[in-house]
């Protein structure tokens, strides 16, 4: 992986009801590059957060929603999202601590 850039493959963080749920059991999601494989979300979360072992990472491609404005029809656009799932052992990423 000539060039391997975390920051590209993490887009941010994703914040919602059902992500709020699963942080006290470190069950994290993020919205990552569409391309981006399951080892490579692994090894750009722990790149970024030191001190953070990754377990699982479930992906889904999402499909953008449909809006419409008076006749005209559009799609918002599609993204992929990542659910991570951190050992037992490693430590907790602080960023979403100070949310729970």
């Amino acid at each position: 992986m000539a060039g391997f850039d975390a920051y590209s493959i993490i887009l941010k963080p994703l914040l919602s009801e059902k992500c709020y749920d699963g942080i006290p059991n470190k069950k994290y999601t993020f919205i990552v590059k569409k391309g981006a494989t399951k080892t490579e979300i692994k090894k750009a979360l722990e790149t970024i957060y030191a001190g953070v072992k990754v377990a699982k990472v479930n992906t889904v491609n999402c499909d953008g929603k449909i809006k419409r404005m008076g006749r005209n029809e559009g799609r918002q656009s599609s993204f992929k999202k990542a659910y991570v799932q951190l050992a037992e052992n490693s430590k907790a990423i602080e960023f979403f601590e100070s949310l729970s």
